[in-house]
């Protein structure tokens, strides 16, 4: 795999455009606040998407937002940095006018250190981290050997940390996990999701003195694999929850979109033992496809 170079014209009579990088290991809600961000922008906002698994479900939902969303098929970031990554920068660079600002979604379980030197490419500057930190499963993620040192160097990488599913768990355990985050996060702000969450992605400011010159190799995470788990179409809310009973016990995020036998779809999500499915609306019907089930090895 050849190194990718960088251009020697620079685009856009030389303004930088703000880059900001989106980590948070599987189901944090990255997602989520990207599209909240989208939707709340009122000027034109870039993003790359980029998640394990075969197809880009992530990048399926954002695209119904209002925004300029750019997909990537290559699976986490670290597996193939120097061709997708890569190319997709030059795709934005190519557009006569640029975004105010570029989102890049990493991976669930990519390590934001490895690609902050894209943000000094052609055309942009580096506007800092933001890290997602499911706090219902944090102290399971760090009691996993696996999952420990990826959500532990996420974290580690933030200028910002946004604790998401505090609601779901009681304040004093709640609390318990935003120090154990400032343990991890020295001196880095920490905000719960909402509104100034999605605020907080566009506003970091410019980050000083973090990373290298020389882009890295990427790095293979292969400690989770990704499988498709058909969906038959239509099916009945009967039958798929009986169908998602089948997911093996150590499954740690699923994905996709069913059809009904009423011609309506279905959004699955499924985060740990947290089972989500949303009908969409009429307007945001996508065609229906297999559920993208990652799990630990």
């Amino acid at each position: 795999m050849g190194r990718y170079e960088e251009p020697e014209f620079l685009p856009w009579e030389g303004r930088r455009v703000p880059l900001t990088f989106v980590a948070g290991y599987l189901g944090s809600g990255k997602t989520t606040l990207i599209n909240e961000v989208l939707a709340s922008a009122n000027r034109p906002i870039a993003v790359f998407v980029n998640d394990v698994g075969e197809i880009n479900l992530d990048a399926r939902l954002i695209r119904r937002r209002h925004g300029d969303t750019i997909e990537l098929t290559d699976g986490c970031v670290c597996c193939s940095l120097n061709e997708g990554f890569g190319a997709a920068f030059d795709q934005l660079r190519a557009r006569a006018i640029p975004p105010d600002h570029l989102i890049v979604e990493l991976s669930g379980v990519a390590d934001p250190g490895r690609v902050l030197p894209w943000g000094r490419s052609a055309g942009f500057r580096l506007d800092g981290v933001i890290t997602m930190v499911d706090a219902e499963h944090f102290g399971a993620r760090l009691a996993d050997p696996v999952t420990a040192h990826i959500v532990t160097t996420q974290i580690e990488a933030a200028d910002i940390v946004i604790l998401t599913k505090t609601e779901q768990i009681d304040p004093l355990k709640a609390a318990e996990v935003s120090s154990g985050v400032e343990e991890l996060a020295t001196a880095v702000p920490i905000v719960a999701s909402g509104t100034s969450a999605a605020a907080s992605l566009l506003s970091l400011g410019s980050r000083h003195g973090a990373g290298t010159t020389e882009l890295p190799e990427p790095t293979l995470f292969d400690r989770h694999s990704a499988e498709l788990m058909p969906v038959p179409d239509p099916i009945g809310m009967d039958d798929l929850n009986r169908l998602l009973d089948t997911l093996p016990p150590d499954t740690v995020r699923a994905k996709g979109i069913a059809a009904s036998p009423t011609g309506a779809r279905w959004l699955i999500q499924i985060v740990g033992g947290r089972r989500s499915i949303t009908k969409l609306p009429a307007a945001e019907d996508e065609p229906p496809t297999d559920l993208v089930v990652i799990t630990l090895p």
